[in-house]
């Protein structure tokens, strides 16, 4: 190993699996088809069924270790693999996933800036066998409040951070089982500079391996979530904060409103009448003011456009279909292992 490569910081990246699942082999292979010469892998095997299976496509990869523990979420599962690391950036990968081979050397070079605690790049959406559905749509934030309004598609799956920010903020917390990633993306983007990288370098895949209900429970995460630091910022008197949290309230019910509607549909369409009321019931119950977002949200871009002349971006309805909605949207609410259905995945453990 040369001293140059010495000399450039060890990144550590924890995979959280409770499966082996058709598609670990290629996330990993897509870790070491990468060009940074400095990667330590940890998967930690959170109670999988079949422990062998996941030994069995490890085996031959050197830089990889193994952890096993018995099921204790996916949250805990990554702290438990950050403990067993060495890095001083740190890095996600889902078990369905896959990189492009610069992104760990180009989100490196973005965090050379002492200033940032967290880098991103961009990220698309591929179906099973590797094909575009959804180009990655991914921005420069311009202050946390771009953050804390979820207008970004920022979740794990194309972060970076540093060792050192993520035990400052607290890791995962371990009692979150759906939207974990939201509550740490807030904290870090709290404790300093988060920095875009302009590049698709992360395929987040959608395949069908979800429920029909997890999307009620991301739902109800997201809005937990949200809620426990609204109240931390009006605590210390932050009310900017607290209109920023609204609005990313606002955008989960507008969401929710989406999900059921269209879950509903389908239920109609496949013959389940029970189950397409159910989905409504529950929007009525979690988002009666999802056609007054709707609405709030459409008129401001009207305003916002008229003022710069141009044409006003479309804002889907409740029960709008998949290709009506923003990818970064749906990212932003959805990320979990995690992750996403629609145009990504949902829940995927």
């Amino acid at each position: 190993m040369s001293a140059g490569t010495v000399d450039r910081p060890l990144v550590s990246v924890v995979v959280a699996t409770n499966r082996g699942g058709p598609f670990l082999a290629e996330a990993l292979d897509s870790v070491e088809a990468q060009t940074y010469p400095r990667i330590e892998v940890v998967l930690v095997d959170d109670g999988s069924e079949d422990p062998e299976a996941i030994r069995r496509i490890v085996a031959g990869r050197p830089t990889t270790t193994v952890v096993r523990q018995s099921a204790g979420g996916v949250s805990t599962a990554r702290n438990v693999g950050v403990s067993h690391t060495r890095g001083e950036l740190l890095v996600f990968l889902d078990d369905d996933d896959r990189w492009h081979p610069q992104r760990i050397e180009l989100q490196v070079e973005a965090m050379a800036d002492g200033s940032v605690v967290a880098s991103y790049c961009g990220m698309r959406t591929v179906g099973v066998d590797g094909e575009e559905l959804v180009a990655a749509d991914q921005h420069q934030v311009r202050d946390v409040h771009d953050v804390l309004r979820r207008t970004m598609g920022i979740i794990l799956p194309n972060l970076m951070t540093r060792r050192d920010t993520f035990v400052r903020v607290g890791g995962f917390h371990p009692a979150f089982r759906r939207a974990q990633d939201l509550d740490l993306v807030i904290r870090l983007a709290l404790a300093g500079d988060l920095r875009f990288v302009d590049r698709t370098l992360v395929d987040y895949r959608r395949h069908g391996n979800n429920n029909t209900r997890r999307y009620r429970e991301l739902c109800r995460s997201i809005d937990h979530v949200v809620r426990l630091h609204a109240w931390a910022a009006y605590e210390r008197g932050r009310e900017d904060l607290v209109a920023d949290y609204r609005a990313s309230l606002a955008r989960n019910r507008r969401y929710a409103a989406w999900r059921a509607t269209a879950s509903a549909r389908e239920h109609a369409r496949r013959g389940r009448p029970g189950a397409a009321v159910g989905d409504l019931v529950w929007l009525a119950r979690f988002a009666p003011r999802a056609p007054v977002d709707w609405l709030a949200e459409r008129t401001r871009r009207l305003r916002a456009a008229s003022e710069r002349g141009v044409a006003a971006p479309d804002v889907p309805a409740p029960g709008a279909s998949a290709a009506d909605v923003p990818a970064a949207q749906v990212r932003a609410t959805d990320g979990t292992t995690p992750g996403v259905t629609a145009p990504t995945p949902a829940a995927r453990r």
